[in-house]
């Protein structure tokens, strides 16, 4: 026992000084003394043990410190440097009997050791009584440098070393009885503190392994995010009344499951209760008057709703509200350091590709679907809320500052062949059938961060429809892109599109996206095109006021047609035609880690294009659960 509280004493002595250090070891670490070296690149030193080979390390090591030993033959030693050796074959560095490196024999001769350290006496016991810490040869002690591993091991083993020497030749004047007096004292005063600690210790031992024999999966995680909101409007078509307010929600759960650690399978489940069906009945849009004749397509539309609500639009059935359906099925998996591939049956652009605007995120920034990404990444279904298409990929990153990203995605992958017609060149499988054969698109994106503050995303996307659409739902024309072109008809679209946003402060950033879109016929039956552009710029605030609180206020241009060629049209027939803006602000309040919610509003001047509209107003106040 007394063998035991004995070297007891000598580590914890020891460790009490270290302990000192290692706040101090982490913050060296995180700052670069040299401009042309890499953040939290270790300092290393040098270390040389009689019972060893020298290790050799690089030449820009940190010195270290010298631990003494009276057994010099077995002790290790760390030490400066000499100038001297600083070459590709250092000589073998010098034990501590060296003459220009005495041993310390009192704390006092370490001159920047002042008694006012919290660490003085321990660093006095382990200098005066048990001589196993001399310091640097220059007399200093630098308490306050960061230590390495190898310093502590050394200097540990010396420690321990000079404490078991001690006891085997039973020197006893030099480990006192009031030593051993004081820790069996310790023992004794917080033997109620350390029962209770035993106790808690064993409590949770009892209840992880409950939860371990409970747990609902090792590899799977599930969180999920609850929205609720009221959503109210005004204006809209002339001679149309104001629609009710309406209460709508949207629930999903993830399973989010990893195989090996750095693969990811996700599985979404989602239900809501937004109303539309084929020809939008029951939704906010169509009471304002300002929906497409079929479908739901809107710039009234909220950011959360998806884009064909109530409609399984791959065979035009209804769905029923607060039914629930799976929208997301996604795997990714990296095959090299910087190549990372990804495929799945229900799968959405924003999967792969990264929000470069601050707006985005459904359930936490922006309420209009105008704001939340660049048009382009939601061309083709690219963002419908229902993972509505098949989808493979990869992810490139080529350095941390670019990456390119890229997915081909087919809608009706599922289906074998196209139902029969319901309206000319419009069959019951309106977006076609195969992998290859119906509606597909292959979009792209590089991300480029030339500095902390500025993020650039630049994308592309070529897309074949099989009938006459755009796929974005976010304004009305996107049902009958080519104005005076029948619907059936099958349309090219080649996309492009710029997002950037810049933080020129910590809590405030200025972001902005544009976009065109240029879509042609892909019919022997007509000849015609068309070119739709949109923008949008805004500030972004984080902790507004309070900590966790967002707002956002933004000003755009929706989709418009600005060209027109062959067959095509600038509007359709009975448009008084007119550039729409968009404007919108925006708070959320951060209740707690796990609720938060926004209110806001936003304002379509021109709504639609068509100046005969009036000026329109939704407002919204949303609440958000996650878990």
């Amino acid at each position: 026992m007394a063998n035991y509280l004995l070297a007891s004493a000598g580590g914890a002595s020891f460790l009490c000084l270290i302990n000192g250090l290692l706040p101090v070891s982490a913050l060296a670490n995180s700052v670069p003394t040299d401009p042309n070296t890499l953040v939290n690149t270790p300092q290393t030193s040098e270390i040389v043990n009689s019972k060893l080979n020298q290790i050799s390390l690089p030449k820009t090591a940190e010195t270290g410190l010298i631990i003494a030993n009276d057994s010099q033959a077995e002790s290790p030693t760390i030490q400066d440097k000499p100038e001297s050796q600083n070459s590709s074959q250092p000589k073998e560095l010098q034990t501590s009997d060296n003459n220009d490196n005495p041993q310390v024999t009192s704390v006092s001769q370490l001159s920047d050791v002042q008694p006012t350290d919290w660490a003085f006496q321990a660093l006095q016991s382990l200098v005066e009584r048990y001589g196993c810490i001399a310091g640097y040869p220059n007399s200093t002690y630098r308490g306050n440098r960061a230590m390495t591993r190898y310093e502590f091991a050394a200097g540990l083993n010396a420690c321990l070393e000079r404490v078991n020497e001690l006891i085997a030749t039973a020197t006893s004047d030099l480990v006192k009885k009031e030593d051993l007096a004081t820790l069996q004292k310790l023992q004794e005063d917080f033997s109620a503190e350390l029962a209770t600690l035993r106790g808690r210790v064993d409590a949770l031992e009892a209840r992880t392994a409950e939860l371990e024999a409970n747990q609902f999966s090792t590899t799977t995680k599930l969180n999920g995010e609850v929205i609720i909101a009221g959503i109210g409007a005004t204006g809209g078509a002339p001679n149309q009344g104001d629609p009710n307010i309406i209460l709508v929600n949207r629930v999903r759960l993830n399973l989010n499951t990893s195989f090996t650690g750095k693969d990811l399978l996700i599985t979404g489940l989602q239900a809501y209760n937004f109303l539309g069906g084929v020809d939008g009945s029951g939704s906010l849009q169509r009471g304002l008057g300002l929906a497409s004749d079929l479908l739901t397509a809107s710039s009234a539309r909220t950011s959360f709703e998806p884009l064909f609500p109530g409609l399984d639009v791959k065979t035009l059935s209804d769905q029923a509200a607060n039914s629930v359906q799976l929208y997301k099925l996604l795997y990714v998996f990296p095959v090299a350091d910087k190549l990372t591939l990804f495929a799945g049956t229900a799968a959405e652009a924003t999967d792969a590709f990264p929000a470069i605007t601050p707006f985005y995120g459904e359930g936490q920034e922006s309420i209009s679907r105008f704001a939340g990404l660049n048009p382009v990444a939601r061309v083709s279904g690219g963002t419908s809320g229902t993972g509505l298409a098949s989808a493979a990929g990869f992810i490139f990153n080529i350095s941390p500052q670019l990456d390119l990203r890229a997915l081909y995605g087919s809608v009706n992958a599922n289906i074998s062949q196209e139902a029969g017609e319901i309206v000319p060149g419009v069959s019951n499988t309106p977006l076609g059938a195969g992998v290859f054969g119906g509606s597909s698109v292959v979009s792209t994106q590089l991300t480029f961060k030339p500095s902390s503050s500025i993020d650039v995303g630049l994308n592309y996307a070529h897309s074949y429809h099989e009938i006459n659409i755009l796929g974005t739902g976010l304004i009305r024309d996107d049902i009958g892109a080519l104005a005076g072109v029948p619907l059936g008809t099958p349309v090219t679209l080649n996309s492009v599109g710029g997002t950037l946003t810049w933080r020129f402060s910590p809590k405030v950033a200025l972001s902005g996206y544009g976009a065109a879109m240029f879509v042609d016929d892909s019919s022997d039956a007509v000849d015609a095109s068309t070119t739709f552009t949109s923008w949008m710029v805004g500030l972004h605030f984080n902790d507004l006021f309070k900590s966790g609180n967002n707002a956002g206020i933004l000003f755009g241009q929706p989709l418009f047609r600005s060209d027109a060629g062959g067959t095509a049209q600038l509007a359709p027939t009975g448009v008084n035609r007119a550039t729409p803006y968009h404007l919108e602000a925006y708070y959320r309040f951060k209740l707690t880690d796990n609720i938060s919610i926004t209110p806001g509003a936003f304002v379509l001047f021109n709504p639609e294009g068509d100046s005969r509209n009036e000026t329109t107003t939704v407002g919204v106040l949303r609440s958000t659960f996650t878990f």
